[in-house]
């Protein structure tokens, strides 16, 4: 699937497509627990990103930490070896 980046654009008129890869994303019940995922994940070197929870989920807090799917396969137990607390994780493209 694709969509149009509109941040992305190209030069006069021009739209780059992005397209939408696999991600693992999970969310939080507080704001507390995702910045706790971050901070935790920076000191692994666990990658992946806080963003805003995507529409096609909700959750009780409005942040969600996304990582593509390949990564979180590899890095599974190191992730579980955190001891966080997720309200949810699904599996999305994005």
């Amino acid at each position: 699937m694709i969509c149009l980046d509109s941040a992305n654009r190209g030069g006069w008129g021009e739209i780059k497509i992005r397209e939408k890869k696999r991600y693992m994303v999970f969310t939080f019940s507080t704001t507390t627990e995702a910045i706790a995922m971050e901070k935790k994940c920076k000191e692994k070197e666990i990658p992946g990103r806080l963003i805003p929870v995507p529409r096609e989920i909700s959750a009780d807090c409005g942040l969600a930490w996304r990582m593509r799917i390949e990564e979180y396969q590899e890095r599974q137990m190191q992730i579980e070896e955190l001891k966080l607390q997720f309200q949810d994780r699904k599996e999305l493209m994005l």
